[in-house]
């Protein structure tokens, strides 16, 4: 199952309800969200620095994690970034792959 990673930022709107409810009531959320689709939430972390929150789902395809995505920005509680994630093994097979490529100007 394809992995992606999204990297999420809390609006002024996000963080009051995250003071309200506590940090793992929204893991809960979250888990209960990748069940409700097909997958597995696998991580969970709030950070300092560039976002305030990494989640790494297992999920059935590029289209649910759009879905994901889609429905948690539409609330307005949170910007997300998503990251499609590839493994060594993929990497591997890609570089058995024959692409035709010319640079510019060549």
């Amino acid at each position: 199952m394809p992995k992606f990673l999204y990297q999420a930022n809390y609006t002024t709107t996000g963080i009051q309800g995250l003071l309200q409810e506590g940090g793992t009531s929204r893991r809960q959320v979250f888990e209960e969200m990748g069940r409700e689709q097909g997958g597995e939430l696998e991580a969970f972390y709030y950070a300092f620095g560039g976002a305030d929150l990494y989640m790494i789902y297992d999920l059935p395809d590029a289209v649910t994690a759009a879905a994901l995505s889609l429905s948690i920005t539409a609330r307005g509680a949170l910007s997300i970034s998503t990251v499609q994630l590839i493994t060594p093994e993929e990497i591997d097979e890609a570089t058995r792959k024959t692409v035709t490529y010319r640079p510019p100007g060549a």
